[in-house]
């Protein structure tokens, strides 16, 4: 495990280099390498001294390096700029390093050290090169939010290690777990993901940030919460229980009450961090049920959302390069000027509404088999998220797509083929994953 560890600090050298295309070939020498090595199973792999991977960290880590090697082709403008480019390149590989750290780890506190130095990265994409001065304001609210979710994490811990004598992700703590311990536990990775409540941070930061903050705050970092829920039930025991009730209530509701604001949104990179809190809700309600299908279908909508929401912030992105703005009310007519561009903004509108064969059709199949089984009553609140989300990519879809296209853009840059290939390395995978559905099966 360590060789896969050491690799890539050893990548770091490369931030020396002004060639993205060389960089990429090496993060793809990872993902081969990193496949023809593994053992996609059940049990653990490459276990050596408090190091070791199953398939859950294994699928996650490799859309952390397919997330990275796309975020390396949407930034070329950074590598045009002789300022910074280096620090850019340098922080994408940090994150990747904290990020491998993360999902390959034993030990709950070295997980938690590294889960936490996961922010500075984020942190330095968004300052260094957001697009607006009110960044800094998206910089405190992050801190403000991760440190006070983080703390009673880290409190908690000391009491395992005290009481419980686990240090282990994977040691179940013996006795009845208290509620503090419970809740210290999850808390963290609610924020992280974040549950309805907690995502003030996100919307700031995913206006703020640069394509290669928002896409990595969508593919990667929401999916890092997800993935700590599942290693602290390890701890707490997969027991359904009345302590996870007010989690899953909020997360089967935020679907239908972040699908109505999504509904009056007129700023495009708004709108999807909008959609990643109402996706994000329903995996939260999937993996408090503690079964089968629930914990399934999270995995998938975990890996779906990455591809799917990453790509719709290029589409902002790409948008906003040529016209100055992210506005639905002066980003109408791209039909009228690039027809090709509007195709990739349907399949994408439709893949983030689950239409097949998308990843996301299958995993909110598996959620609602899942919490259908935990409360019927739920299927009230499956019904109008599942409403709310094909009205809400409708909205997006149509108001950016029809109309007059806004007659301040004197000129419109036509799309490149390096473009279209970041699009098309996006939507592949979303939409072909389902022949490997055996990947998923936990």
């Amino acid at each position: 495990m360590l060789k896969f560890v050491f690799f890539v600090i050893s990548l770091c050298l490369y931030c020396l280099l002004d060639s993205w295309w060389e960089l990429v070939c090496c993060l793809l020498f990872i993902v081969v390498f990193f496949i023809s090595s593994m053992s996609f199973s059940n049990f653990f792999c490459m276990v050596s001294y408090g190091w070791g991977a199953d398939f859950i960290s294994i699928i996650l880590f490799l859309l952390g390096v397919w997330i990275s090697i796309l975020m390396f082709m949407a930034s070329v403008n950074i590598w045009g700029s002789s300022v910074g480019s280096g620090l850019f390149m340098f922080s994408v590989f940090l994150l990747l390093l904290f990020v491998s750290f993360i999902f390959f780890s034993f030990n709950l506190f070295v997980f938690y050290f590294f889960f936490e130095s996961s922010l500075i990265p984020v942190l330095v994409l968004i300052v260094g090169w957001g697009y607006q001065p009110e960044r800094l304001s998206s910089l405190l609210y992050l801190l403000i939010y991760t440190i006070l979710g983080s703390l009673p994490f880290l409190l908690v811990i000391f009491l395992i290690n005290n009481f419980y004598c686990s240090g282990f992700l994977f040691f179940p703590m013996s006795g009845e777990v208290s509620l503090i311990i419970n809740y210290g536990l999850v808390v963290a990775f609610l924020v992280s993901m974040p549950l309805f409540g907690f995502h003030l941070w996100l919307l700031k930061a995913h206006v703020e940030a640069p394509v290669s903050g928002s896409m990595i705050l969508a593919g990667l970092m929401l999916s890092l919460g997800g993935y700590g829920l599942v290693r602290m039930f390890n701890l707490v025991g997969f027991v359904s229980s009345w302590v996870w009730l007010p989690w899953f209530l909020i997360g089967i509701l935020s679907g239908c009450v972040i699908g109505g604001f999504c509904l009056v949104q007129v700023d495009m990179s708004l709108l999807i961090a909008y959609s990643s809190v109402a996706h994000m809700g329903y995996v939260v309600s999937g993996l408090m049920t503690f079964g089968q299908w629930g914990f399934t279908g999270s995995l998938m909508m975990m890996v779906g959302h990455g591809l799917c929401s990453s790509g719709l912030f290029c589409l902002a992105n790409l948008f906003y390069e040529r016209s100055g703005s992210r506005s639905l009310l002066l980003g109408r007519g791209i039909l009228s000027v690039s027809s090709s561009l509007s195709m990739f903004w349907f399949l994408f509108c439709s893949s983030n509404m689950s239409s097949p064969p998308s990843l996301n059709l299958l995993g909110e199949i598996f959620l609602s088999v899942g919490i259908l089984s935990w409360s019927y009553l739920s299927l009230i609140f499956i019904i109008g998220g599942c409403f709310l989300t094909g009205a809400y990519n409708l909205y997006l879809f149509s108001s950016s797509q029809h109309g007059k296209f806004y007659s301040g853009v004197s000129w419109f840059k036509i799309v490149t083929v390096r473009e279209y290939l970041l699009l098309l390395l996006h939507w592949v995978p979303l939409n072909l994953l389902f022949l490997v559905l055996e990947l998923f099966y936990l």
